[in-house]
């Protein structure tokens, strides 16, 4: 973790640059103003006096409350459907409005904000998991984290949510991470609670093998994501909607070393490599390629 936060997070991160990442609301506007795909903005709430605008909640059939600031998933209530004058979470519990508000004032607050500062709370559309995922999900949307250093992307997994993470993409609450091949878009080997597994404990369903659908458009989602921050070590977090496709979700300048255990693999060689093959002007798919080459001289 020191290595990383020196060698790379330090070195190719500037700090002017960090509230482009840290702001959910700053990383969505950006994607939209370059045109990469992302869920659909709702509404936002940024402090107390425009608590109101949260009424619009009550016209909506599904949506997702989230701090603009959060971290580790926490914060996030998913709404996927309505129960007459009540709201559903995904584990089926009832909430009612008043709840929806102390949670956004909660979120106001700071309670789930990076450092306890005051946040923003963000009203999105509620992502439907794609079918060819819904097998090996429990409760909750799964996601892809790629990892892209100067324009290169390095090593990809997919979080899988179960009952144990209460349907979140979030491994530090229970999540499966399972890593995926940037050469063949499958996973290679999945890892839940720090124990590698083959199948998901939930649903019984093999998690390791499998192709992860839309994975060559949300390469170069990730990669043109990168590109947009100026940082030079971020991990990119997509989700692959039943309808949409893959779709930016967030974007992280400190991403975490599980991905590694999730690949059976090790980041420091890839990133090495980067720098010795590195070549200049090269386009996505040049620099997507040169990817999936470091990561098949691994293998070797």
């Amino acid at each position: 973790m020191n290595e990383r936060n020196r060698r790379y997070v330090q070195r190719w991160n500037p700090r002017r640059l960090y509230p482009l990442v840290d702001d959910k609301l700053k990383t969505k506007a950006l994607c939209i103003e370059h045109g990469l795909a992302t869920p659909t903005l709702l509404g936002s709430v940024r402090h107390q006096g425009e608590l109101p605008q949260l009424a619009k909640v009550r016209d909506l059939e599904s949506f997702v409350l989230k701090p603009a600031g959060g971290a580790m998933g926490n914060g996030i209530l998913v709404i996927p459907k309505r129960d007459g004058e009540f709201y559903l979470k995904t584990n089926g519990t009832r909430v009612s409005y008043s709840d929806l508000r102390y949670h956004a004032l909660d979120i106001l607050a700071g309670l789930y904000a990076l450092g306890g500062r005051q946040d923003q709370v963000v009203i999105e559309e509620c992502l439907v998991v794609h079918p060819d995922l819904a097998r090996v999900s429990s409760g909750g949307v799964p996601d892809l984290r790629m990892i892209v250093h100067r324009g290169i992307p390095v090593m990809s997994m997919l979080r899988l949510p179960t009952h144990a993470s209460r349907g979140r993409a979030n491994l530090h609450q229970g999540a499966i991470g399972a890593g995926v091949s940037i050469a063949t878009g499958r996973t290679v080997a999945a890892v839940a609670s720090n124990k590698m597994i083959s199948k998901h404990p939930d649903t019984g369903e093999k998690v390791v093998g499998m192709p992860v659908p839309g994975f060559d458009l949300a390469l170069e989602l990730a990669v043109r994501a990168a590109d947009l921050t100026g940082l030079g070590y971020l991990g990119v977090d997509i989700v692959v909607d039943r309808s949409r496709g893959p779709l930016v979700l967030e974007l992280n300048a400190r991403p975490g070393l599980a991905i590694q255990i999730a690949n059976r693999a090790g980041l420091k060689i890839r990133l090495d490599r980067i720098s010795e093959l590195l070549e200049p002007d090269l386009d996505v798919a040049q620099r997507i390629a040169l990817g999936a080459r470091i990561e098949m001289e691994g293998a070797l």
